[in-house]
């Protein structure tokens, strides 16, 4: 979410690029036509409660990091996206800014540090708002997950993410 790059759920001001919100296997695009499935990789949460672990699609490029989960309806509890590297272009972590603008499913954006914790946990993110999430800290992902989801697993700030990199 920075550099006048616009991804559903949210965006960035002050040199930071802006990014979409979204999470799901398949999805429908601005034309209401389906989207193929995107490749998924395994993201494990380790919390106070235990491992809460998911399938999640990747956004890696600018473009990807761009389109986000906008327009997307077919969320799944154990879906998500994850933001990595944050930022795209592969710089060092900095603070992230996202909003939820043509994005129609409610949304917990988690921001992760470098160290692989959980910086900030934004919950239940308001549909289609063009209101800046802020990361607060610099981060080197963030990951999107159905709206409620954070809270339904006990998932907290602090708490541990990993992924294949």
């Amino acid at each position: 979410m920075l550099a006048a790059l616009t991804l559903a759920g949210c965006s960035a001001g002050g040199g930071e690029q802006e990014r979409n919100s979204g999470a799901a296997q398949t999805g429908t695009g601005p034309t209401g036509t389906g989207q193929a499935a995107a490749k998924t990789i395994p993201l494990t949460i380790r919390s106070e409660n235990g491992e809460h672990r998911f399938q999640v699609e990747t956004a890696r490029t600018v473009e990807e990091q761009a389109q986000g989960l906008m327009y997307r309806t077919d969320l799944t509890p154990d879906g998500g996206m994850l933001f990595a590297p944050y930022p795209a272009d592969g710089g060092p972590p900095r603070e992230a800014s996202f909003w939820m603008k043509n994005t129609p499913t409610p949304l917990d954006i988690l921001y992760i540090r470098a160290d692989g914790t959980i910086a900030r946990i934004a919950e239940n993110t308001a549909p289609f708002s063009e209101a800046q999430i802020p990361s607060g800290e610099p981060v080197a992902a963030v990951l999107e997950l159905v709206g409620g989801r954070s809270a339904e697993l006990g998932i907290a700030e602090g708490d541990r993410v990993t992924w294949p990199r």
